[in-house]
């Protein structure tokens, strides 16, 4: 086992505890995800062998591959890219969660694509909070009739908000964004909805996420180290 790759996550398992118990949370309450996009197999086998048993993916055939070559091991697969109409089959019968829906068009084809064998697929909703151009994402002022169109399909499973905040922006612009998103969350279940994920935070501000109500966060760099060049 890569080493390495074991005292990296122990680190950051660290980090995510004391960020915890500074905001107030209950210990555990915060899921790890490890994102592996780019990452070789063994990466990701040293990884949960190591005790990271939530993979991230940003990309589908890299993920098909390595869950391919992965399944003698216990894993619970997360869909975390922007999602193309002509990959939403794979995507509905491959992974555990997706929370990267942001439009419905695509919660539909998830939904009807879903095999019936199987329990239905938990999602979150991406919100564009920083209102980026280039950036996937539903806006704040579109979600909850999205949210509201989703909970009503039956092989989806909407838990939560996912969001990717701007790059390098100041620590209290971050910060605003990140309350934005519990208030949104905080808004969608007085509506009557029944969610309780957060999908935020990434190596670089684990804390802040923690701090402002996230259930899960999702790391790359912190665990594997520099991230290597996307596969062809």
């Amino acid at each position: 086992m890569n080493t390495q790759i074991a005292e990296n996550l122990e680190q950051v398992s660290s980090r995510i505890n004391a960020a915890e118990k500074a905001a107030g949370r209950i210990s555990g309450i915060v899921q790890l995800i490890a994102v592996s996009k780019t990452r070789s197999t063994i990466e990701v086998r040293n990884a949960v062998t190591a005790g990271a048993h939530h993979i991230g993916e940003n990309y589908l055939q890299e993920a098909l591959d390595k869950q391919a070559a992965l399944t003698d091991i216990d894993i619970i697969w997360h869909f975390i890219g922007p999602i193309q109409s002509n990959k939403t089959h794979t995507i509905a019968n491959h992974f555990d969660w997706v929370h990267s829906i942001d439009r419905l068009k695509i919660a539909r084809r998830l939904n009807d694509q879903r095999d019936a064998d199987k329990t239905p697929i938990n999602v979150c909703i991406q919100v564009n909070i920083s209102n980026e151009e280039t950036k996937s994402g539903i806006s704040l002022n579109e979600l909850p009739g999205l949210a509201a169109q989703i909970n009503e399909l039956p092989n989806l499973n909407l838990r939560g908000l996912m969001a990717i905040p701007a790059p390098e922006q100041s620590a209290a612009a971050l910060s605003a964004d990140f309350a934005r998103m519990q208030h949104s969350l905080d808004e969608l279940n007085q509506s009557g909805l029944t969610l309780d994920t957060l999908s935020m935070g990434m190596s670089g501000d684990i804390e802040m996420a923690i701090a402002a109500g996230s259930t899960m966060v999702r790391v790359g760099t912190a665990i594997f180290g520099p991230r290597n060049k996307p596969q062809a």
